[in-house]
């Protein structure tokens, strides 16, 4: 029996390897391109990253702007039209994109506090509880969207 008890102690470092945390949901790419007009929305941008479960995006907080909601935009009948999204689903391993022309946010009165730092703080709300705070880089109207960091770069820290 004592043959037995160094073999237990060479398993049982690999048996807890196999217990690894789950590889999580995270957003990167969050951008805020600012309207023009100071009375209509801007709009923002960014690509959630599904973990090892199924989740969904709930909704998007931030103190830098009085109100964010959730958009799509789609062509219905030859016209481009935008419904509002209470939910969107984040299927495990996959990417959801929040672009220009699809699925968006719109950000009413971005606060000037955020404008001059040229970034503004985003909280998003999964469905399983998690909160992820995530900076979104401010474009002024008019310019180009950021250009993405090559893959894996901005996820390195996690």
């Amino acid at each position: 029996m004592r043959a037995f008890y160094p073999l237990i102690a060479l398993a049982a470092p690999l048996a807890l390897a196999a217990c690894g945390d789950p590889a999580p949901t995270y957003v990167d790419q969050a951008w805020v391109r600012l309207s023009p007009n100071k009375d209509t929305p801007s709009s923002g941008y960014f690509v959630a990253h599904g973990g090892d479960a199924d989740t969904a995006l709930r909704g998007v907080l931030t103190d830098y702007a009085l109100k964010v909601e959730m958009h799509e935009s789609m062509s219905e009948g030859g016209k481009m039209t935008m419904k509002p999204l209470d939910s969107v689903p984040i299927p495990a391993k996959s990417k959801v994109a929040f672009a220009p022309g699809g699925k968006h946010l719109m950000l009413w009165g971005v606060n000037d506090t955020a404008i001059s730092r040229g970034k503004m703080t985003l909280t998003f709300l999964l469905a399983n509880g998690d909160r992820l705070l995530v900076d979104a880089i401010i474009q002024k109207p008019g310019g180009a969207a950021p250009t993405p960091a090559p893959q894996g770069k901005e996820h390195d820290a996690h």
